[in-house]
């Protein structure tokens, strides 16, 4: 059988809500997944409140990724086994959805002044049940409205860093966020580590804290995925991988169970629920 350690529900910016999730995940026949949606843990929360976390016929690890500070590069962590209900987190995580509630509207005011007729309503159509707005919610409503053919050229022409209606947000720091994760019990794993775009910089992440690599990723190709489980060796860190899905039309992979990563990695991983 085969894992998936990264995906992402409605309770951030993926299709599928958690009870959807893990059935899609059962379905395409995942043994352990991990539900690790953008600065939220409102996912795994709702599979808990709701009698379906744990559950059996699939191995559920909690999880969260958190969007990291950097003043040039897009750093992401993920954080295993986490406790949902650890209050700093839980603090700290409201501060991030604040934030990103209020980056949501001057973005939508930046659209509407380059002449784009999007209203936050059309936006929170899309975001549905989500607390965490993000640009690929904007994006989807954007395309919605027949403003652009794709959630790409969206990105590529307005929403990007450095284009017209990009508003940066509140992010914790890197050392903050490896904080969070270790004081609620989890694991901190540097996400996609290819994405940064800097290996010095990578490595100076791995030596502050961080316990994990995700080495196994659809966008590395076959020479970062082998730099980058040398550098788990090296550093002596788990290796962890995921398919990063969302389930939003045109990104890979466009089903569960496409991209999937070796249950022994995701078995370092697990952690018997303590229910």
């Amino acid at each position: 059988m085969a894992s998936d350690l990264h995906m992402h529900t409605t309770c951030s910016d993926g299709v599928y809500s958690p009870e959807e999730l893990v059935e899609a995940a059962k379905a395409a026949g995942l043994n352990y997944i991990a539900i690790t949606d953008h600065d939220t843990v409102d996912g795994v929360a709702q599979l808990y409140e709701a009698g379906l976390y744990p559950q059996k016929g699939i191995k559920i690890i909690p999880g969260i990724e958190f969007s990291a500070h950097h003043d040039i590069r897009s750093v992401h962590i993920l954080g295993y086994n986490i406790d949902i209900y650890n209050r700093e987190l839980s603090e700290r995580l409201n501060d991030v959805v604040e934030a990103r509630w209020s980056r949501f509207s001057a973005m939508v005011e930046k659209i509407r002044a380059l002449g784009y007729d999007l209203t936050e309503t059309d936006v929170l159509q899309i975001a549905d049940s989500s607390t965490s707005i993000s640009r690929s919610h904007i994006a989807q409503a954007l395309v919605a409205k027949g403003f652009f053919p794709s959630i790409k050229d969206t990105f590529d022409q307005i929403l990007d860093k450095g284009k017209p209606a990009y508003v940066s947000h509140y992010r914790l720091e890197a050392e903050e966020i490896v904080r969070l994760i270790k004081e609620s019990g989890g694991t901190p794993v540097l996400a996609h580590p290819g994405l940064i775009h800097d290996d010095e910089l990578v490595e100076q992440l791995l030596k502050n804290g961080i316990e994990g690599i995700e080495a196994i990723y659809p966008k590395h190709s076959a020479e970062e995925t082998e730099k980058y489980l040398a550098l788990a060796e090296k550093y002596h860190l788990l290796v962890t991988g995921g398919s990063d899905y969302h389930g939003i039309a045109g990104r890979y992979p466009a089903e569960l169970g496409q991209f999937v990563i070796d249950d022994a990695y995701a078995a370092e991983l697990y952690r018997e629920p303590e229910i």
